[in-house]
């Protein structure tokens, strides 16, 4: 669903996706701080590679 809107919607100013990306960043950070959701950050150090 997601691929058929950005095929619809067509080219977007660089400047457009990242105010949105920050809009998104801001709401995801709040709802952390207010505890209703849980990021898992990893550090680079933990991943391991075979």
């Amino acid at each position: 669903m997601l691929k058929e809107d950005m095929e619809w919607m067509g080219p977007v100013r660089l400047s457009d996706v990242e105010t949105c990306q920050a809009e998104i960043l801001k709401a995801i950070f709040s709802l952390e701080d207010k505890g209703e959701i849980v990021i898992s950050r990893v550090h680079i150090s933990d991943i391991l590679v075979d």
